[in-house]
């Protein structure tokens, strides 16, 4: 196998300019160097990737085919001492057929940073299964044949066992293998980059796993920089950080169950109705779940630690080993919520198999809300599913279909690449209980109780995803929204510079939970900290903006049209199934004035989504203008 050699001392910055292709088909591995203003223009994250993939994806590929490219990015703060602690990976999604993203915390994005890279981006497909291994400079793919048809967890604790502890881990699971179009990529024994399928893409390439290893110190960790972390920390909104801590995301899903935040029942419930309090307090964060763990666990170098780990499981049905990472809000509510289960061992333990399988938790859950509706309507039967009964509230059966999902087994093999190829597999009107948008299974967040979350989940590149917006007030860059969330007029110049905030953010490898606590007035400052660039707030949204423009431009460029994109009548109150009773009664979005007025305020095509010419040149980017424009 070929490895690639570099050598010289990194540069103190927040990037170490340093890049990896790999060519799986051949084995070659090269560096790749690029010139300082590709970070000042995009940061890092899925803001280079973007970049990436528009020059170097041939328009039309087969997502799973070798042209496509699977790039990992970790964020321009990532591995700093700054708040930045994620990375994402990009590809062309399966799922969805356009720009596909996914983001991740853990610790992998910072040691692959200390390794000495911003990126690594895999083209081709290997012979065999393998994996790359990242020792800093030295770089060699290596055999993962007795890997392949392990779990995701199971193999990164034999390959850290095989490497050392200092080892960090991305990989695939069997759902990845099996190119499960809702899988994703794990690292941290179950810290998932979960969206767009990329972990069929992964699969497609016969690579199993990323291990890097590193020795370095913490990037740019001068005296400077800690003494403005330490300065910044302080000014931390206190109970929102205690509260995180404490319970994590985890501890809104009980209320939020009633104040129509999350959806119940395939979104086709109401809280009040059919989760009630003495029933979804069954699962509270507090009193349900945290007694279950043994330890908090943050992500690398985190001061919120949102995380726990468990004990051993107790209950001879749900049998979760120790430390198994208490699920989060979206795990909690596609699983509980949306399916009507309250025991919190039988969720904990879901969420232990979504991490091992490497599924998507919102997908995975909102799979077998399908299915349980599909049974419950005659479109499967008990012969369908081998005996199986489909009922809500079942947990049991919640987890034995999703074990037949991991497994591609009888009827979970229809549900194992979500509800829109289940849909089509079964017909006789199953895509109405089909809760997606773009082939994207929804999240757990009601845009009839946030009207900004419908715009988001239709016309963002990546359908169905809610970490897309963040009206951070602390900015000072953002235009307030109509304090009544009933009012739909004048959120579009809101919802954009939300948006592109979230941009930034994101590909600055910062956690929307720290950004939420921290002054975020401060993020140039941090940028110039770790760079020594003199960027400031307008700069830096106005790269917010050309990420936002890039990634639409991708998405038009391979044919997608978002504005075109199908909502099911559930989520936009058109019909008054979820809207019947509750905080919701009778809420019915104007989806026409949320879009439009948003596309106009981002300079975007009111029919196609096409970014104007104008718009493009102005952010520099007159080539993609070019493409797209003629």
């Amino acid at each position: 196998m070929t490895s690639a050699q570099s050598s010289g001392a990194l540069a103190e910055k927040g990037f170490t300019g340093k890049m990896l292709n790999v060519d799986l088909s051949t084995g070659e591995i090269t560096v790749e160097r690029p010139d300082e203003s590709l970070y000042r223009k995009y940061l890092g994250g899925y803001g280079i990737g973007a970049r990436m993939l528009w020059d170097r994806v041939p328009q039309g590929v087969d997502p799973l085919g070798p042209n496509n490219m699977l790039g990992m990015f970790p964020g321009l703060l990532t591995g700093t001492p700054l708040f930045g602690q994620r990375w994402q990976v990009v590809c062309k999604s399966p799922l969805t057929g356009g720009w596909g993203d996914a983001n991740c915390g853990g610790d992998f994005g910072g040691v692959l940073k200390l390794a000495g890279w911003d990126g690594i981006m895999f083209f081709g497909k290997a012979e065999k299964p393998s994996y790359l291994l990242i020792d800093g400079d030295n770089v060699q793919l290596k055999d993962a044949s007795d890997l392949w048809g392990t779990g995701a967890i199971e193999s990164e604790t034999a390959l850290k066992a095989r490497h050392g502890k200092r080892a960090s881990v991305a990989n695939i699971g069997q759902a990845g293998e099996n190119l499960s179009l809702i899988s994703g990529v794990c690292n941290d024994h179950g810290r998932l980059a979960a969206r767009s399928g990329v972990g069929a893409v992964m699969g497609s390439k016969n690579l199993k796993a990323v291990v890097a290893l590193a020795e370095r110190k913490i990037i740019s960790q001068t005296p400077e920089t800690i003494k403005m972390l330490r300065s910044n920390l302080d000014d931390f909104v206190k109970p929102l950080k205690d509260f995180f801590h404490t319970f994590g995301t985890t501890g809104i899903t009980a209320m939020s169950a009633l104040n129509g935040d999350s959806p119940v029942k395939n979104w086709g419930g109401v809280g009040v109705v059919d989760f009630p309090a003495e029933v979804s307090g069954q699962i509270n964060g507090g009193t349900a779940i945290n007694p279950k763990m043994e330890k908090s666990y943050g992500c690398w170098h985190c001061p919120m630690a949102c995380g726990a780990e468990s004990v051993e499981s107790t209950n001879a049905k749900y049998p979760y080993p120790r430390h198994t990472h208490r699920p989060e809000y979206e795990a909690m509510g596609s699983f509980g919520t949306m399916n009507l289960v309250n025991d919190p061992d039988a969720i904990i333990y879901a969420n232990h198999l979504c991490n091992e399988y490497g599924f998507d938790v919102i997908s995975a859950g909102v799979s077998i809300s399908m299915a349980i509706e599909c049974y419950q309507a005659g479109i499967i039967t008990k012969e369908d599913t081998d005996g199986l009964e489909l009922n809500w509230g079942g947990a049991e059966q919640v987890i034995e279909f999703l074990k037949m999902m991991g497994e591609r087994r009888g009827i979970g093999a229809v549900f194992s690449d979500g509800v829109k190829m289940a849909a089509e597999r079964l017909g006789h009107g199953a895509e109405e209980h089909a809760m997606h948008i773009g082939g994207q299974e929804l999240p757990m967040h009601d845009p009839k109780l946030q009207p900004e979350y419908h715009t988001t989940y239709k016309l963002d590149p990546t359908p169905g995803r809610h970490t897309q917006y963040e009206g951070n007030k602390r900015l000072g860059k953002i235009p307030a929204a109509p304090k009544d969330n009933r009012d739909y007029a004048n959120r579009g110049e809101h919802h954009k510079g939300a948006s592109e905030y979230m941009h930034v953010i994101n590909s600055g490898g910062a956690c929307q939970f720290v950004m939420m606590a921290a002054n975020t007035a401060n993020i140039p400052s941090w940028f110039n900290a770790v760079t020594g660039w003199d960027m400031d707030l307008d700069e830096m949204m106005t790269v917010g903006e050309r990420i936002s423009n890039l990634r639409m431009a991708y998405e038009v460029r391979e044919g997608g049209n978002p504005r075109k994109r199908h909502v099911p009548s559930r989520v936009t109150g058109e019909t008054n199934e979820a809207t019947h009773a509750g905080p919701l009664q009778g809420v019915k979005l104007d989806t026409e004035l949320l879009e439009t007025d948003f596309l106009k305020a981002c300079d975007w095509d009111t029919e196609t989504c096409k970014p104007s010419a104008a718009k493009l040149t102005s952010l520099g980017l007159p080539e993609v203008a070019a493409a797209l424009h003629g």
